[in-house]
């Protein structure tokens, strides 16, 4: 009797000491660029699991992106928040937003080469399955994910969150490898109809494990509760939180699926 209540007692206070663990990592892209990473993981969960990458809105690497790194190791994946502008650098200017992304952009193959570092950075930990590996975007990340699976990067699945979804590097048929999930608001100002229309007629011709989810009445940045701020900014955007938690469950069903646990 004594040592079950020991047994118990121990466990009991080894699940209260379990957290979230988070660290940044610096890291290098191929061009030479300073990176910074923001890694998550839970220490209760044992063993491997697997891993998704985070990329940020246009405004970069801020806590919003960080936060949801958090958010996907609190479901018990090992999660990292990457950099594609360099140096951590983020913003709260709609301009400055701009010529960030404008610039991390105009080069597909760069942008590719920041994607796969901070990937392989993901690879690298010790808690990540590196045969798991799936990734999440938000606005200017949602179309990072969704143009890398396009160009076949080796992701079992991709989860776009008010992504924009045109391209210049469309899927080609048997090039998309991940299956997809676009979660996408009706009310989305900055992405029309026509560029959704063209999305899955291209991932239909592509042959892609495709899944659109279009939420009632929702804005560009439905996720985010900072939107709401931004609007001040001129930036037609606003949180929905209906929106947002049906998403996130969407996303977990998702991820679930692909790697065949019960998320």
């Amino acid at each position: 009797m004594r040592i079950c209540l020991l047994g118990a007692l121990m466990a009991a206070s080894a699940l209260a000491h379990a957290e979230v663990q988070t660290r940044e990592i610096p890291y290098t892209a191929a061009d030479g660029t300073k990176m910074v990473g923001y890694y998550a993981y839970d220490d209760a969960v044992e063993g491997k699991r697997p891993g998704v990458v985070v990329v940020h809105e246009w405004w970069g690497l801020n806590d919003y992106a960080k936060r949801r790194a958090r958010d996907l190791a609190e479901l018990g994946y090992s999660a990292l928040a990457i950099d594609m502008y360099g140096e951590g650098k983020n913003t709260e200017h709609p301009k400055d937003a701009m010529s960030f992304m404008q610039a991390a952009l105009a080069d597909a193959d760069a942008a590719k080469a920041r994607f796969n570092a901070g990937m392989d950075l993901l690879r690298e930990q010790q808690q990540t399955d590196a045969d798991k590996l799936a990734a999440v975007g938000y606005c200017f990340g949602g179309k990072v994910v969704l143009d890398m699976a396009r160009q076949g990067v080796p992701l079992d699945g991709v989860v776009s969150f008010h992504g924009a979804l045109a391209t210049q590097t469309r899927a080609v048929p048997g090039s998309v490898k991940a299956r997809v999930l676009v979660e996408h608001g009706s009310a989305d100002s900055m992405v029309s109809s026509d560029d959704v229309a063209a999305l899955s007629a291209e991932m239909v011709k592509a042959g892609a494990d495709f899944q659109l989810v279009n939420l009632p009445g929702a804005k560009h940045g439905f996720t985010n509760p900072d939107a709401d701020r931004f609007q001040e900014k001129g930036v037609d955007v606003a949180y929905d939180k209906a929106a947002d938690e049906q998403s996130w469950s969407d996303m977990q069903r998702f991820l679930g699926e692909t790697f065949g646990q019960g998320n």
